[in-house]
C-alpha cells in the first residue's frame, strides 16, 4: 500500500510540474556563436549548444530570393558638363535570383527561444546591427 501512495505522490508531482511548465509559453535565451563548422553557440556562459540542437531560421541563413528588377535612370548633367542620356528605363526579363548572404559568423550575438519540454533551441536572430 505504501507503494501505491508513493507512485500517486510522484504521479502528483510530475503533474503538477507539467502543468508549472505549460504556464511558462517561451523560454528566450541570449547567445554567442563560438564556431561554425560545426555551428556551436554558447548560451548565457552556462552551456554550448551544438548544430542537432539548433533550428535555424532564413535571418541566420544564407538564402536564395527570386526577383524582377525594373529602374528608371533620370537625365541629368556629368561633372564635366555633359549630359546624360534622356530618361529611359532598364528592364531585366524575368525574374532573377539573388543569393542573399546572412548566415552567422563566430561573435555574432543571437536570440534563441527553446521548444517546450525540449532540447531544440530555434536561433530567431542576431542582436544588434552586427552583420
Amino acid at each position: 500500500m505504501l507503494a501505491d501512495a508513493n507512485g500517486l505522490v510522484e504521479a502528483m508531482k510530475r503533474a503538477a510540474l507539467d502543468a508549472q511548465e505549460s504556464m511558462k509559453p517561451v523560454n528566450v535565451y541570449f547567445g554567442e556563436v563560438t564556431a561554425m563548422a560545426p555551428l556551436k553557440i554558447r548560451v548565457e556562459q552556462k552551456m554550448t549548444l551544438g548544430e542537432e540542437q539548433l533550428i535555424l531560421t532564413r535571418n541566420v541563413t544564407d538564402y536564395k530570393l527570386d526577383i524582377e528588377l525594373k529602374w528608371i535612370t533620370e537625365t541629368g548633367v556629368l561633372e564635366d558638363k555633359t549630359a546624360m542620356e534622356p530618361l529611359h528605363f532598364h528592364d531585366i526579363a524575368g525574374k532573377n535570383t539573388l543569393l542573399v548572404h546572412n548566415a552567422l559568423n563566430v561573435g555574432d550575438e543571437v536570440i534563441l527561444i527553446r521548444q517546450q519540454e525540449g532540447q531544440k533551441f530555434i536561433v530567431v536572430d542576431r542582436i544588434g546591427g552586427k552583420k
